[in-house]
């Protein structure tokens, strides 16, 4: 389970910067970007910005494995697709640090344990309030389910846009990348796979 707690990687004595660290950090990139942050407008700014990285971010100070940890036993023989559609991404890329948003659908097939969906949409959040690439969220949804579950297969479809192409560089809107990822019973089973995918266009 000490898998999905990130840790400070690079440096065994590197530690959690404190606050005023991280105010002084936005007064600097406010004065790189050619402003000053003593004038009226921007000298809150860096206390909004520490705000709301801890909101962004606090995918960092939670564990998607003990929100998957009050699992159920009694399936009632239930053996078809669990699907939660539409649930809202909200994270950041790892190489710009720029938003992308869109939508999760993650779907399982219970073995002997199921678990409250709000816990899954719980598990896409917690994943999604850390720096990320899509893939990289994507698959981490996957193996948080298949760890704690041991389901008979999972599958989990993300579509969403990301700023760091449609506001800088290319400059390309409304495009959406697309990832997904099948194991057990969706990957075996292009039928099953095709049923999934389906749903999850039309959240």
């Amino acid at each position: 389970m000490d898998a999905f707690k990130p840790k400070l990687v690079g440096n065994d004595d590197l530690a959690r910067p404190s606050r005023e660290k991280a105010l002084e950090a936005v007064r600097t990139l406010i004065a790189w970007a050619g402003d000053d942050p003593a004038r009226p407008g921007l000298v809150d700014t860096p206390r909004r910005v520490v705000d709301a990285y801890s909101e962004w971010f606090e995918g960092y100070g939670a564990d998607p494995a003990q929100e998957l940890s009050r699992i159920f036993e009694d399936v009632t023989g239930y053996d078809d697709m669990v699907v939660l559609r539409g649930v809202e991404v909200e994270s950041h890329c790892e190489h710009h640090m720029a938003p992308f948003l869109g939508k999760a659908t993650v779907a399982y097939i219970p073995g002997a344990k199921v678990v409250g969906i709000s816990k899954l949409a719980r598990v896409v959040e917690i994943f999604s309030r850390r720096l990320q690439s899509q893939e990289t969220l994507t698959n981490q949804i996957v193996t948080a389910i298949e760890t704690a579950l041991e389901p008979r297969g999972v599958a989990v479809f993300i579509e969403a846009e990301h700023q760091c192409m449609t506001t800088r560089g290319v400059n390309h809107r409304h495009v959406s990348t697309v990832t997904n990822r099948f194991t057990g019973a969706f990957k075996d089973d292009s039928g099953l796979a095709d049923r999934f995918l389906n749903l999850a266009r039309q959240a």
